[in-house]
């Protein structure tokens, strides 16, 4: 092994990206300071100079764990003072490989006690190895000149004739690798074979990496001589329609195009069927009609706003505060809504959901999808499906036809300006057919979860994805949508208001909407509770708000025209203030006898606008055996009473009535307020203890009223929209209420108010009912030659359809 001499006080330079070997001349410019210093005291001293490459090329003053340990011994050849600069120009030579050894203690330049390292010998026993690893050096570095092309011919020359392993990897790597770490991996290596090995290995990897460019550079060759050629014959084309007379536009109308299509973010398959569209406009003259079918497609499906999506707020106190502050009640769809935004706090996987909310006019339905867009910052857009028959409505039509159009659906993710807004399709029950096609069936894809993130307009042609989407439908009644609609649907039952909840309303809301439309201010007019009251329940008969709405605003609008006069500087509306500006009250509150009567028994039935109080009369006279109904009863109300009339005769001599009475007697059953259809099944027990009672002469207590459902055995079954029967029991100053068994579980929906003045009694059985309705004693026996007579207040028509 060589003997490795040590150089003591040796000034060091740190290259920047730059590797010298041994017997390399190199040339470079000197800027840092202590470089300059380092070479000017190497050749006042006439020493070698420690050449030594740093780690990193931002390094700027490396310090020496910052410099590889490995770099070169060389001699100083020239150094000339750059003309325009502080810098100096250096030639140097590589004598032999060195590595630090330490470095000294100097601040104006690197100093170092640095330790030779020469190469290893060949051994006899690996020359036959050597060469033919020379041999493939030169090989490779003949391929790689192929492919590169950047060696001078006298460096080809050198390697070829090179018979020295050692020298031949150190001039190889010298003058054709540029990475320096790979030049400092070759330059660390002491073992020449070792060294070629690796240099064959870069060398490879460096052909591969100049093909693999060639290739690219080739693709992107073509590319350009591509557009070149697009280019020249766009420009060919404008020369044409110059001369042709057409002139610009259309060229410069479909390059304007193209831009648009290329800044949006859309999905491959649109952006090029909407280039192909642009190419066919660049062929058509500017006015043919055809022009004018792609430049409005053109336009519609630019207009959609790709990738646009509003930020979701899940902030759940915030959300309560804006519902409550703008609908009072409405608790179910409130806490729905509460549900579905924690669920999107939680995870972004969740789907746009739909929801149907059904119920009667005017409570509020559409409202409060606004308030919930608003809460949920996301776009809100409301389409009235009411009397749509078209498919093509939906879809929108293809663009074959004249004046074909998108659909209602991607105009309103057009008009909502995202691609998930909250879409309100109102009055989605009204929705009918005809022979261009039904419309229900083409919102069974945009409703249905599983379907909607690819929807397919018409004219549009490619899948929009409204899977972000959140609908939110309509209706009055549901059992007029079809089933495979209502099937995607989360249907959500809103009941009417009773009269608290609209007094809070009215309070809160509606008072001080009209009076803003009106250009009042709350010092100029001032509503008592009992005038709203008086509104409520003597000028409006209806499920909402709509009309009472109207009513304040009517008030609103005479008191306007009294502050205008002079007559007065403020209003202050009570009862007789409204019926001075109203008239009469149009709808007077039930007039209950306060005594207790035969054959006269309070029912309670649902109506659209709420609940009602019905009274059932049943009277027995001489005749054959016949009942009578009268009261324009429905079909199922009729059969109400035949099964209450067949059971009571099932069961006559446990009341002790006669055997032969029903064969001997006649039964009328009737139901005031003949000018109004009723119908339904929940009668059936007011019907039932109405028979009793004119059968057996038993009074029905006044104070007491039912409701529910009976069958043929005696059994109570049990009814719909007890919210609204209790609380018109509670108006009509009802003490106790009888309801099915079955419906105990329902009374949490009942207001609060209502339960704590009125008492409810469930029956299970028909003689459960009799037991709390009837009194305890007949007034007298029944007379099988007479009625029972009594007297009934006459009531007045409502004009209302009522269903029991």
């Amino acid at each position: 092994m060589p003997v490795n001499l040590i150089y003591k006080e040796i000034p060091a330079v740190a290259l920047r990206g730059l590797v010298i070997f041994p017997g390399m001349r190199l040339h470079f410019e000197v800027g840092r300071k202590k470089s300059i210093a380092a070479f000017r005291a190497a050749v006042a001293a006439n020493q070698k100079i420690f050449l030594v490459t740093q780690r990193s090329i931002s390094y700027e003053d490396p310090a020496p764990d910052e410099l590889f340990s490995v770099g070169v011994l060389a001699n100083i050849k020239q150094i000339v003072k750059s003309p325009d600069s502080k810098n100096i120009r250096v030639v140097v030579e590589g004598v032999c490989r060195a590595s630090s050894v330490e470095y000294l203690s100097n601040n104006d330049y690197l100093l170092c006690n640095v330790r030779e390292r020469r190469s290893f010998a060949v051994k006899p026993e690996d020359k036959d190895y050597a060469d033919a690893l020379m041999r493939k050096t030169k090989d490779i570095f003949e391929e790689y000149i192929d492919v590169t092309a950047k060696l001078a011919q006298d460096v080809a020359m050198e390697v070829y004739m090179t018979e020295d392993p050692s020298h031949l990897a150190d001039f190889i790597a010298g003058n054709a690798l540029t990475d320096f770490e790979h030049r400092q991996q070759l330059l660390e290596e002491l073992h020449p074979l070792i060294r070629l090995e690796k240099l064959c290995s870069i060398l490879s990897h460096e052909i591969e990496i100049f093909k693999i460019e060639e290739e690219i550079d080739k693709r992107v060759q073509e590319q350009m001589d591509k557009n070149q050629q697009e280019y020249y014959l766009r420009e060919q084309l404008k020369a044409i329609s110059t001369e042709l007379g057409e002139g610009e536009d259309v060229l410069g109308e479909t390059e304007s195009y193209r831009k648009k299509i290329r800044f949006l973010p859309l999905p491959a398959e649109v952006s090029e069927k909407l280039l192909r569209e642009c190419d066919k406009l660049s062929k058509m003259q500017g006015s043919s009609p055809d022009a004018n079918v792609i430049r409005s497609y053109l336009d519609a499906c630019l207009a959609l706003p790709w990738g646009v999506y509003t930020e979701d707020c899940f902030d759940l106190q915030k959300a309560r505060k804006i519902l409550d502050d703008e609908h009072y009640g409405m608790e179910k769809i409130k806490e729905r809504f509460i549900e579905m935004l924690a669920v999107r706090a939680l995870t972004d996987k969740a789907r746009g959901q739909i929801i149907c909310l059904v119920g009667p006019p005017g409570v509020g339905k559409t409202s409060i999808v606004r308030s919930i867009a608003g809460a949920m910052n996301r776009k809100y857009v409301r389409m009235s499906l009411g009397g749509v028959r078209d498919e093509a409505e939906i879809r929108g039509h293809r663009k074959t036809y004249i004046g074909a159009m998108s659909g209602r659906i991607v105009n309103a993710l057009t008009q909502a300006g995202s691609f998930n807004p909250i879409i309100l399709l109102d009055e989605i029950d009204k929705l009918s057919n005809d022979y261009k096609g039904d419309p229900s069936s083409a919102l069974l894809e945009a409703l249905d979860p599983e379907q909607n993130n690819s929807f397919r307009d018409h004219y549009i042609e490619f899948p929009v994805d409204l899977s972000r989407v959140i609908f939110i439908t309509t209706a009055n009644d549901s059992s007029t949508i079809p089933a495979p609609l209502l099937d995607r649907m989360e249907v959500i039952e809103l009941s009417s208001y009773t009269s608290q909840e609209k007094l809070v309303i009215a309070k809160r809301h509606l008072v001080k909407k009209q009076r803003e439309m009106h250009g009042l201010k709350g010092s100029d007019i001032r509503f008592t509770d009992s005038a709203l009251s008086l509104l409520i329940d003597g000028y409006t008969r209806e499920a909402g708000v709509r009309r009472l709405e109207q009513l304040i605003g009517s008030v609103c609008r005479k008191s306007a025209v009294m502050i205008s006069d002079g007559e007065a500087k403020r209003v202050t509306v009570n009862n007789a203030m409204v019926e001075k500006m109203l008239g009469p009250v149009k709808f007077k509150p039930e007039a209950l006898s306060k005594t207790d009567l035969v054959g006269v028994v309070n029912g309670l039935a649902w109506t659209a606008v709420g609940g009602e109080l019905l009274q059932v009369e049943a009277v027995v006279m001489d005749g054959s055996g016949k009942l009578e109904l009268t009261g324009n009863l429905g079909e199922v109300m009729k059969e109400s009473a035949k099964a209450a009339h067949s059971y009571l005769r099932s069961v006559a001599k446990a009341y002790d009535i006669p055997d032969d009475l029903f064969k001997t007697k006649d039964i009328h059953i009737h139901v005031p307020q003949g000018a109004v259809p009723k119908d339904g099944p929940s009668a059936g027990v007011t019907i039932a203890t109405a028979l009793l009672s004119a059968l057996t002469g038993r009074k029905v207590r006044q104070s007491v009223a039912m409701t529910g459902e009976i069958s043929l055995t005696g059994r109570v079954m049990p009814i719909g929209g007890l919210r609204e029967k209790t609380m018109a029991a509670y108006k009509n100053g009802i003490k106790k209420v009888i309801i099915p068994v079955d419906n105990e579980s329902d009374l949490y929906e009942v207001e609060q108010v209502v339960k704590d003045n009125v008492e409810f009694v469930t029956a299970q059985r028909l003689e459960d009912v009799f037991e709390a309705a009837l009194a305890d004693e007949a007034t007298k026996k029944l007379d099988l030659k007479h009625n029972a007579s009594f007297k009934v207040e006459q009531k007045k028509s409502k004009g209302d359809n009522i269903a029991q």
